[in-house]
């Protein structure tokens, strides 16, 4: 990867809905997208207001004609087209996910998705029953999973290096939030808000990326039950909690635990996921995400950094620069849509093989996250219960 070989021998014709100018994460898509050249942005409906959209279409390089009031509108007529998009990336408000999705895929279109994929069980069961039916892939931007660590961190453990994993901690907790800021921010304001956000705000918006790091580096475990209990310190976000803890048992006897928040005063992002086993304990910290810890008992603090030649060729494949170098989320996300555009074009070619063993964040993990928030209520607001886990 370091050379900069395009994984394909084309690219990609890829929209947008969403992520216009106003888009907090609008710039980050296209740029982790175009990164590449797998890619080519040629269509789009990139904001609620169609002005506002086709000027910065424009801006960004998409032809007037090709920037769409509406995403249906973005579907019909670039259905007609002969190069017509193949690829839509969905960036809008999370209530409109589901629709947008179900949408792209009956219209043939592969999806990359922003999570939640949806609110409710049964709504990511449809897309995952469409998205198999139709043939076609949906990748969801669990951006921090792209950096090399986390698979690094899975090579180890698969390896057994850990011994029996026992313990899995899981943190997203920060403290920007620690004041009513949304009262003054209106890209905040809609994340703090049920009719766009759903059921949660931090089990949701936060605590869903420790948990597929988690879901990445351990695969084979699986969560039994879980028990959750939530805070609204801001009073004003009730019934959005802003501060949860989650407690969680799996299939193998392990425990695991969450606390997300965005009222951790002081903390910068605060999001680290420990792994403990029976021989060693790894630890991963996205505000240092090119280091990893392995810590065995009784023996130094090995700090294992990126680029490497000690590391797996799994880990060393999305390399961008060697080691000593850092890299970041820009980084990570380019990974991922890499990896995106490799599993779209095997899906074209009905290689089944080559997906069932490729890795990148899929619709199934989308469903994941969205049972574990939707489990994660019902059990805070029975009153910190356990309740049992599973994806119906």
């Amino acid at each position: 990867m370091i050379n900069g070989i395009k994984p394909l021998n084309r690219s990609l014709r890829w929209g947008m809905v969403g992520g216009g100018g106003t888009s907090q994460i609008g710039y980050i898509h296209r740029s982790a997208a175009l990164r590449d050249g797998t890619f080519s942005l040629l269509a789009g409906a990139l904001d609620i207001d169609e002005a506002r959209g086709r000027t910065f279409g424009q801006q960004v390089g998409i032809a007037p004609e090709r920037c769409y009031a509406d995403y249906q509108t973005l579907f019909q007529e670039e259905a007609k087209r002969e190069d017509g998009i193949e690829v839509v990336s969905i960036a809008t408000p999370n209530n409109t996910h589901f629709e947008i999705c179900q949408a792209a895929l009956e219209a043939g279109l592969h999806v990359v998705c922003e999570k939640p994929l949806c609110f409710t069980g049964k709504e990511a069961a449809i897309l995952v029953k469409l998205s198999e039916e139709r043939n076609k892939i949906i990748g969801v931007t669990y951006g921090y999973s792209g950096h090399q660590m986390i698979l690094q961190a899975r090579e180890m453990i698969a390896q057994g290096m850990l011994g029996d994993i026992r313990i899995i901690t899981m943190v997203f907790a920060h403290g920007f939030h620690a004041d009513a800021v949304e009262l003054e921010n209106p890209s905040t304001r809609w994340r703090v808000d049920p009719k766009f956000v759903g059921p949660s705000y931090v089990l949701g918006d936060l605590a869903t990326h420790p948990l597929f790091l988690a879901e990445t580096m351990v695969p084979d475990l699986n969560i039994t039950r879980l028990l959750c209990s939530r805070q609204s310190f801001v009073k004003s976000r009730a019934p959005l909690e802003d501060n949860a803890f989650v407690l969680m048992e799996y299939d193998n006897g392990a425990v695991g635990s969450m606390w997300s928040s965005a009222v951790n005063c002081g903390s910068m992002h605060g999001q680290k996921v420990r792994v403990v086993g029976s021989k060693a304990s790894l630890e991963w910290w996205d505000e240092q995400p090119n280091q990893l810890r392995y810590e065995i008992q009784g023996e130094p603090v090995r700090i294992i950094e990126r680029g490497m030649d000690y590391l797996s060729p799994v880990a060393r494949a999305d390399d961008r620069i060697g080691a000593g170098h850092p890299e970041g989320l820009f980084e990570a996300w380019s990974n991922l849509y890499r990896r995106f555009a490799i599993a779209m074009d095997a899906a074209d070619r009905q290689d089944k093989a080559f997906l069932a063993d490729f890795w990148y964040p899929d619709a199934h993990a989308g469903q994941i996250g969205v049972n574990w928030v939707e489990h994660c209520v019902k059990s805070a607001d029975a009153g910190a219960q356990w309740v049992d886990f599973n994806l119906q």
